[in-house]
């Protein structure tokens, strides 16, 4: 019991990392800084666990991950979104 809720809050914690960096790049409408081909890499891997979840039917992985998918995704749709959008220099 214990370290399934320490399991629940440790990927929960981990999975919102991925949603300062979304602000950051809403906020200043700007991605130049940010890896695209890494957060392509977090968001199949987030994806590719949440599938394993599904296929388990384990809530902690799901929760888990379903906030890393939503997370990571965002990320990396907003830094392909803003790279098209910069004017070159």
């Amino acid at each position: 019991m214990i370290v399934s809720a320490l399991a629940t809050i440790t990927g929960i914690l981990m999975s919102l990392g991925y949603y300062p960096q979304a602000w950051k790049i809403w906020r200043t409408r700007s991605a130049g800084d940010i890896s695209v081909s890494s957060f392509a890499i977090f968001a199949v891997g987030t994806a590719s666990w949440f599938a394993y979840g599904v296929y388990l039917r384990d809530p902690v992985i799901l929760l888990s991950f379903g906030l890393g998918v939503i997370g990571s995704w965002t990320v990396l749709f907003l830094s392909l979104w803003f790279r098209s959008r910069e004017t070159p220099h």
